[in-house]
């Protein structure tokens, strides 16, 4: 049964690895994720639509205003997304007043362009075992872009109030990235925020387990976790490297919703 037409013709993201779509894996270890799920429905199976994703994972806020946002401006799409800012304030000593200020610049400038955006919250870490520290910095930059939204007229997607994702198996082991099924919720939710009629509730609980909902460290340890996954992150930083060095976006330009062809990089092209 068809949901109705979308007002949205066109639609452009932008973003960091939440946004590119890590960790809901397609077959051919490339991301679908949130972004991709909602152009699917905004769509609605329409020729017409067009759908582009600049988000790359890795990237610090100064990059996604500098090298996606002039693109998303160029475009002007029917809508925006923008979510930014979680690799910058995780860092430590990172100062998020000022971190929300160039946030609030980027979303101005779209704004003052005529188009619509969408922005998100951070999700609420205190389930997540090691990352549960972070919660202060994010609930306090979370403030920020709440009154950023209601100074230019952008609409909110409320990560941190969605409580499907204070379940763990919302969450991936890096505990940074989500699983499929909570990509598919927050695209739902975000189709819900656009006034976008769907299927399916996003609110619907998770399956009965006998498990409790909090984060037990899965099949890691935390010991495990912080070689796996948070050494290596810290390596990155001290050397100035990211996730997404040598990678290119997965949808560099506004295309009609059929898979693009992979972006062939150098053989030398590095990504860790």
């Amino acid at each position: 049964m068809g949901r109705g037409p979308s007002v949205f013709d066109s639609y452009v993201a932008i973003g960091d690895s939440f946004t590119e779509g890590l960790n809901d894996e397609l077959p051919d270890g490339t991301f679908r994720g949130w972004a991709d799920r909602l152009a699917e429905i905004l769509a609605d199976g329409r020729a017409g639509f067009q759908y582009a994703n600049l988000a790359l994972r890795g990237k610090m806020m100064d990059e996604i205003l500098t090298e996606q946002l002039p693109i998303a401006l160029e475009l002007k799409p029917d809508l925006v997304t923008v979510c930014a800012g979680g690799n910058d304030i995780i860092v430590p000593g990172a100062d998020v007043d000022a971190v929300a200020a160039r946030f609030e610049a980027g979303i101005a400038k779209l704004r003052a362009a005529g188009i619509p955006v969408v922005i998100f919250n951070g999700p609420d870490t205190k389930s997540l075992s090691v990352m549960h520290v972070l919660r202060g910095k994010v609930g306090l930059y979370n403030a920020h872009l709440w009154a950023i939204a209601d100074r230019h007229g952008a609409k909110m997607v409320d990560l941190w109030g969605m409580d499907p994702l204070h379940d763990r198996r919302a969450w991936s082991g890096d505990r940074l990235h989500f699983t499929p099924e909570a990509h598919r919720r927050i695209a739902l939710r975000t189709a819900e925020v656009l006034g976008v009629p769907v299927e399916a509730d996003w609110r619907e609980p998770w399956p009965e387990t006998g498990e409790p909902n909090t984060w037990i460290t899965s099949r890691r340890s935390d010991l495990e976790w912080t070689k796996v996954h948070l050494l290596p992150w810290i390596r990155r930083q001290l050397k100035g490297e990211s996730m997404g060095d040598g990678l290119s976006p997965k949808r560099p330009q506004l295309a009609p919703l059929a898979p693009l062809a992979p972006v062939e990089l150098p053989d030398n092209a590095a990504a860790s």
